[in-house]
């Protein structure tokens, strides 16, 4: 049987404060001289698929099998029906902005339904520690071993946001009356809101595998990340209503069309496989309205600057930690990122999975591996 390895609060406390001592939260964004140190927050996990933070300041997060935990308190529940196939089961979890009024807790799973697979989208009570009452508000979305989407984020605008994949249909993504290959957007209580573009869920569409989504903190835009086929995988700023390509146009090849909305940054000469992403609004990290994600098949978190319509900078920021599922800004203002190499596709070290937080060191230039020293105290 795993066992959940959880390190004590105060340990997260002490590095805080030692931090704060060097006086590093001052530094400008941009300041490529500072490394940064990673420290592990929990390990021996299960697939940690998504990352969310209770009002309480406690991380709350899915494990691929269908458990929900809290850090340091552990399971508190376990998803009933949850088919764990290929990249389906658990995968998105949010908590609803109004969190204190309602207590709710909305997640993203895969399930068997009519004799297919399937993902549907519920509303959970968190109470006393354990989730009740599940309420479904969106259902049938096409599943599939692999090609599930699963993120789910509420937006600036109090609305839920929702990334699903072609479920290896490549004609579904083209169809604006399918949820699947789409980003979808709905009210907190399952209904379709004013000015979605077909008056449907479809927010934007012609997608492949979408899986990570932030808002920009300054403009309010939103941004997404895509996996591609092999190659040619995808950051876009997303607009209502735009048409994103796949799979008819492969991002920097063919002409550039009308059509088509053209990727912000594309991956077309190795795989990168970019998954959970979040636009850093801190003060403690060198790294202020970046847009911050991971990869799975290209095993490292990277950062992205993006100003006046234009990418002024993407860059490698960590790697040698393995297969990267999602990113995170806590409350505390520290980057948290969750590993996925026992989804097999990876390859396990001792301890994974693991959830980590990333904070400014005073060493060197150049992007931190997992063989340079976590811990600077």
């Amino acid at each position: 049987m795993r066992t959940e390895i959880f390190l004590l609060a105060f340990l997260h406390l002490l590095l805080v404060g030692c931090i704060e001592k060097e006086n590093l939260f001052d530094l400008p964004p941009a300041v490529e001289s500072k490394e940064l140190a990673v420290e592990i927050v929990a390990q021996d996990l299960d697939i940690p698929w998504s990352l969310d933070f209770l009002p309480s300041g406690e991380m709350i997060f899915s494990e691929r099998a269908g458990k929900v935990k809290i850090l340091e308190k552990g399971v508190i529940h376990e998803v009933k029906g949850v088919a764990h196939l290929g990249e389906g089961g658990l995968q998105g979890i949010a908590v609803d902005p109004v969190f204190l009024q309602n207590n709710f807790i909305y997640l993203y799973y895969t399930y068997f339904g009519d004799g297919k697979i399937l993902n549907k989208v519920s509303r959970f009570e968190l109470k006393n520690n354990s989730l009740e009452n599940e309420t479904v508000l969106l259902e049938a979305i096409p599943g599939n071993v692999f090609h599930d989407g699963g993120r789910i984020k509420f937006g600036p605008d109090g609305l839920l946001y929702i990334t699903t994949g072609d479920s290896g249909s490549s004609e579904l993504a083209q169809n604006k009356t399918s949820l699947a290959g789409k980003i979808l957007r709905m009210k907190p209580d399952g209904t379709i809101p004013e000015g979605n573009p077909f008056g449907t869920f479809v927010f934007s569409f012609f997608f492949r595998n979408p899986q990570g989504i932030s808002w920009h903190p300054l403009t309010g835009e939103l941004f997404a990340t895509e996996h591609g086929p092999s190659k040619h995988d995808e950051v876009n700023l997303i607009k209502a209503g735009e048409n994103y390509g796949w799979p008819e146009k492969l991002c920097n090849e063919g002409q550039e069309s009308e059509k088509f909305v053209e990727a912000v940054v594309c991956f077309d000469e190795w795989t990168m496989a970019p998954s959970g992403a979040a636009f850093y609004s801190g003060n403690r990290l060198p790294l202020k309205n970046h847009f911050i994600y991971g990869g799975l098949r290209g095993e490292q978190v990277r950062a992205l600057l993006f100003e006046n319509g234009a990418v002024v900078r993407d860059e490698e920021l960590l790697e040698g930690f393995g297969r990267v599922r999602d990113v995170v800004e806590g409350p505390d203002g520290l980057l948290y990122f969750a590993t996925n190499n026992t989804d097999g596709r990876g390859t396990p070290k001792p301890g994974d999975d693991k959830i980590s937080f990333i904070w400014p060191a005073i060493i060197s230039v150049g992007a931190l591996s997992a063989e340079a020293p976590a811990n600077v105290l």
